[in-house]
């Protein structure tokens, strides 16, 4: 089992504040800025790398493409990358075993283990359903950071 700790440590750091590296149809590199966390697959259990993108975004349309994807955390000189597979779950990539309620649950999850706040719930549950929100989990086939 690949160790996601070091990736972990860093989240409360700067929260999750992550680049995510995908692959355009060209085989060119594609690059952005997201709040990421560490917390269990849904469905499998495995423990991920996740974050929340919105519906609509080129690196959506990347990771339906070609699933490979990196994410690099950074607080300080400190960094991590996380080099894997993504998984979509979200309403324009359903999975069997999560309904709407799971879903919404979910995105509140990874934007909690990413170090997110929110004083009104109800107000975020909105907005991430109107943005058509997905949650984006990266199963890890290597791990590799700066010496501490």
């Amino acid at each position: 089992m690949i160790d996601l700790a070091r990736f972990e440590e860093l989240v409360p750091l700067d929260h999750g504040l992550s680049v995510v590296v995908t692959r355009r149809s060209d085989h060119t590199l594609h690059t952005s800025v997201v709040n990421a966390g560490v917390l269990p697959h849904p469905v499998t259990g495995d423990r991920t790398v996740a974050f929340v993108t919105a519906g609509g975004t080129r690196k959506l349309a990347h990771l339906r493409a070609d699933p490979t994807i990196a994410v690099v955390l950074r607080a300080g000189w400190q960094w991590t990358a996380v080099e894997g597979r993504a998984h979509l779950i979200g309403p324009d990539d359903p999975h069997p075993g999560v309904d709407d309620e799971r879903l919404r649950l979910l995105l509140r999850e990874i934007f909690s283990a990413a170090g997110g706040t929110h004083d009104d719930w109800a107000t975020y549950d909105r907005v991430m359903r109107e943005e058509r929100r997905t949650a984006v989990f990266v199963a890890p086939t290597r791990v590799y950071s700066n010496p501490t």
